[in-house]
């Protein structure tokens, strides 16, 4: 998973399409979400080689570093919405709620897992499908999004599933039954797309729409509709027009 993060944004960087040239909100979010990456990766490293006490005190940390994450997370996808800076191949709402949603239903994983710290069991699936729904961002950056429109967001969606489907799959192989907890986070990612479609295309999301982009460029642009793609380089985090 880790993997596929950095492949993700340093592939973006490589092809020119992200700018270091950012304001300094999206420097703050790049910093905050890789560090949670190297927190996960880090974490794991101290499970299995029985370094517990540190795992601990760590864990502690992370549960702090999640609510940075929350906060600027929510502040990014509200900064770009409205910018109206939305990517091309998905719709203004949809990327609002569906970003949000994300955010939330990681939180939401990362607190039962906390909460179920004594249960290994639990703890490390829970978390486990709490990462992978984090790389939604890396996978928009490594499918060919504008080809799959208007169905890029289904199709990120499908690629997150990809880790705790292999989870199930190796759950199964190994004791012949898959964990109870997998239900649980596979049914939080999937409950958080229905919700999401749910918001975007029933009566709450215009108004949403309307009280976040209001006073500003986003406002113009429907909530609904596919923007054309804009002129000369697609570069990502851009400042304000």
């Amino acid at each position: 998973m880790a993997l596929v993060i950095v492949a993700g944004f340093s592939t973006q960087l490589a092809m020119g399409r992200s700018s270091f040239a950012s304001p300094p909100l999206v420097h703050a979010h790049a910093i905050v979400f890789m560090g949670w990456t190297t927190i996960y990766v880090l974490q794991n490293v101290l499970a299995t080689t029985g370094r517990i006490d540190l795992h601990r005190k760590l864990g502690w940390l992370a549960a702090g570093w999640m609510v940075a994450m929350v906060v600027l997370g929510f502040a990014v996808t509200v900064a770009m919405v409205r910018r109206g800076q939305v990517p091309f191949f998905f719709q203004s709402l949809h990327f609002l709620v569906f970003d949000l949603m994300a955010v939330f239903t990681f939180a939401a994983l990362t607190i039962a897992a906390i909460v179920m710290r004594r249960r290994t069991d639990w703890h490390r699936r829970l978390h486990y499908c709490g990462m992978s729904l984090l790389l939604g961002p890396a996978f928009g950056r490594l499918l060919p999004g504008p080809l799959l429109a208007p169905w890029a967001f289904e199709a990120t969606f499908v690629a997150t599933l990809i880790f705790p489907l292999v989870g199930v799959i190796a759950d199964i192989r190994r004791s012949g039954h898959a964990h109870p907890a997998w239900r649980w986070g596979i049914g939080a990612l999937v409950g958080s797309m229905l919700i999401t479609t749910a918001i975007t295309y029933g009566p709450l999301g215009p108004p949403l729409y309307r009280a976040v982009t209001a006073g500003s460029p986003g406002a113009a642009v429907a909530p609904l509709d596919f923007s054309p793609p804009p002129p000369g380089s697609q570069i990502t985090g851009r400042g304000p027009a």
